[in-house]
């Protein structure tokens, strides 16, 4: 009786009785089918990121073609934001009610009108033009006659940009029963974010002319 037996079932060695070829065979088709495997993974990541970014831009579109329709108390027309840009009637509605605010008003209306206007100021902007709504109000104090009228021009055309608007506007200063009459521009520096309109500057160009 031997003292060796050989051993089968489950437990036999796969390699028994197989030439050595078949072991190098054999892990050369493991290190195959697992390299396979780690490509296949890549190609899974790969196809998650781009779904994702396929998705973000879908979702980005999505939010800046979003309209936002403001339609205020006793007003009419096409007033809209659509991502960050406002419509026509929009910036015509908001560039009457800035010229009526900062340029009409007197000594009992001004501080009025400037908080309400420093209620839609940038915060980067907000403190320089209280600096000048302050002085402005400073010099109402000394002059108690003085009063502003601006009226915006109907013979010539408001025009805008995605960050300015330009108005030709007619000023009357009256003091002391005294009428003075100039014309100009107001320019109207402004932001839109999320739908909201911002304020960050406003400056008076060419007023240096009167009309007699």
């Amino acid at each position: 009786m031997s003292l060796f037996t050989r051993r089968t079932g489950p437990e036999a060695d796969p390699l028994l009785g197989k030439p050595p070829s078949f072991g190098i065979h054999r892990y050369l088709q493991g290190s195959s089918n697992l390299f396979e495997e780690n490509r296949l993974l890549k190609f899974a990541i790969v196809g998650l990121f781009g779904i994702s970014a396929v998705l973000g831009a879908v979702v980005y579109s999505s939010d800046q073609n979003r309209r936002t329709v403001i339609v205020p108390f006793g007003a009419g027309g096409d007033l809209y934001v659509t991502g960050n840009k406002p419509s026509a009637t929009y910036l015509r509605t908001i560039t009457r009610n800035i010229v009526a605010l900062s340029g009409t008003y007197s000594a009992y209306s001004a501080d009025r009108q400037f908080q309400e206007l420093l209620s839609i100021a940038h915060p980067s902007a907000y403190n320089g033009m209280r600096d000048t709504f302050t002085a402005l109000i400073d010099e109402l104090s000394d002059n108690p006659t003085l009063s502003i009228a601006t009226y915006i021009r109907s013979d010539q055309p408001i025009t805008w940009t995605t960050h300015e608007i330009l108005v030709p506007v007619e000023k009357v200063r009256v003091i002391g029963g005294v009428i003075r009459k100039f014309r100009g521009n107001l320019r109207i520096a402004y932001l839109v974010d999320n739908g909201r309109f911002w304020l960050i500057r406003l400056s008076e160009e060419k007023f240096d002319a009167e009309v007699r």
